[in-house]
């Protein structure tokens, strides 16, 4: 049985943490990654887009290809852990997993590095920028045509509800496309105490709100299960001005993109409406940030096989849908795709906090099963699988 250098694992995580880097300005991350890689005489390539890159294990072999995914960036949030490996850039912080993400796949390719020679199928590491940021670095990797050289692609998310030793993987839809919009309202400015000389930026954009509260209740099926939800408003300079400037941002999450579209078409319609009533200029920017990732069911199936090996049946768990959002469903509209959720989280020793919260940890024996994990699924399937099955 081969074994995972879990002290590496570990050691390349904390380091990554202290450095976080976000969307596509990732320069330490990658040259991190760079330097791992020449270590182990992996070559490399940048070719698929800004903060990129992609390993090869077997470069010359094309037959067939599996792909392991990464997400590489962090988030624009401080860190509040008193740890000694605790975030040193202010204003960022790994609070989502993805520096584990990016260890336990260069600990996977220390082991299939070492079996390159008997292995028998091509392996790309695939390490991908800005899952987090505004644009997708999913959806460039895709359009710079990653996608024409993998077969099938694999991937894990970290799950701090789930315990240690647990794997959770689901068949079908597991997280909703994710639609980000920003609202922008220039009105004119005027003294308060002659409110009716100029255009309330301020007040429109509660009657915005108010509105689009109503379209989400009252015009979407309940059967959706739609979430709308504006999460931030900032308006005007000081409090004897009226608000001539009003910016608001939210986001929508759905399984259905048709309603997602119904949703982002009707706040730009409430926008027009508004601002020729009012007088306001009113642009509304909402554009889709990811699709509904969908695990392929057959490629879903034989990731289950794999982690039951590595955690046994009984730690293997069925997941459902979930209304987060993850940029890997564009690796999956194109290449059959799994991504499964690896249980971070350890009541006894207080680990307990959720992803994107400035106290998240994690309990870093997990990284141990989530790089098996990986390994085992390239070695139970490298000499192929039936792509007729897994057709999307």
């Amino acid at each position: 049985m081969f074994q995972i250098d879990s002290e590496y694992v570990i050691s390349i995580r904390r380091e990554l943490h202290m450095y976080p880097e976000t969307d596509f300005d990732l320069p330490r991350t990658t040259a991190l990654i760079k330097r791992e890689l020449e270590k182990m005489d992996i070559p490399y390539t940048e070719q698929y887009g800004q903060g990129s890159v992609v390993g090869y294990i077997n470069p010359d072999r094309k037959d067939f290809t599996i792909g392991i995914r990464a997400d590489t960036d962090a988030l624009n949030m401080d860190e509040i852990n008193d740890i000694p490996y605790k975030s040193r850039i202010e204003g960022k912080m790994h609070a989502c997993g993805h520096d584990a993400h990016t260890a336990m796949l260069l600990g996977a390719a220390k082991v299939l590095k070492e079996m390159e020679s008997t292995l028998g199928c091509r392996v790309l590491l695939v390490f991908q920028p800005s899952e987090e940021g505004m644009k997708s670095g999913a959806a460039m990797m895709v359009s710079n045509g990653i996608a024409d050289e993998i077969d099938v692609i694999i991937a894990q998310h970290v799950a701090p509800g789930q315990e240690l030793g647990k794997i959770e993987v689901t068949y079908g839809y597991v997280n909703a496309c994710s639609r980000h919009f920003t609202i922008e309202i220039t009105g004119k400015s005027a003294h308060a105490a002659a409110p009716h000389t100029g255009i309330d930026a301020l007040a429109i954009a509660m009657r915005m709100y108010n509105a689009i509260q109503l379209v989400a209740m009252r015009e979407v099926n309940p059967k959706d299960n739609i979430v709308c939800s504006v999460n931030k408003l900032e308006a005007g300079t000081t409090h004897n001005v009226v608000a001539a400037q009003a910016v608001m941002k939210g986001t929508i999450r759905t399984f259905d993109l048709d309603v997602s579209r119904f949703l982002i078409e009707r706040i730009e319609k409430i926008g027009k409406c508004l601002a020729e009533e009012t007088g306001a200029t009113i642009t509304v920017h909402g554009p889709l940030k990811s699709a509904c990732v969908y695990n392929n069911p057959y490629i879903t199936e034989l990731m289950h096989r794999s982690a039951e090996k590595v955690v046994g049946a009984e730690n293997v768990k069925i997941g459902s849908r979930r209304y987060d959002s993850e940029d890997f469903s564009l690796f999956g509209q194109v290449i059959p795709a799994v991504i499964f959720r690896l249980g971070v989280g350890n009541k006894e020793k207080g680990i307990v906090s959720k992803v994107h919260y400035g106290d998240f940890m994690m309990d870093e024996d997990a990284m141990e099963i989530g790089a098996k994990t990986l390994v085992q699924f390239v070695l139970d399937y490298q000499n192929g699988i039936d792509l007729q099955k897994a057709e999307l």
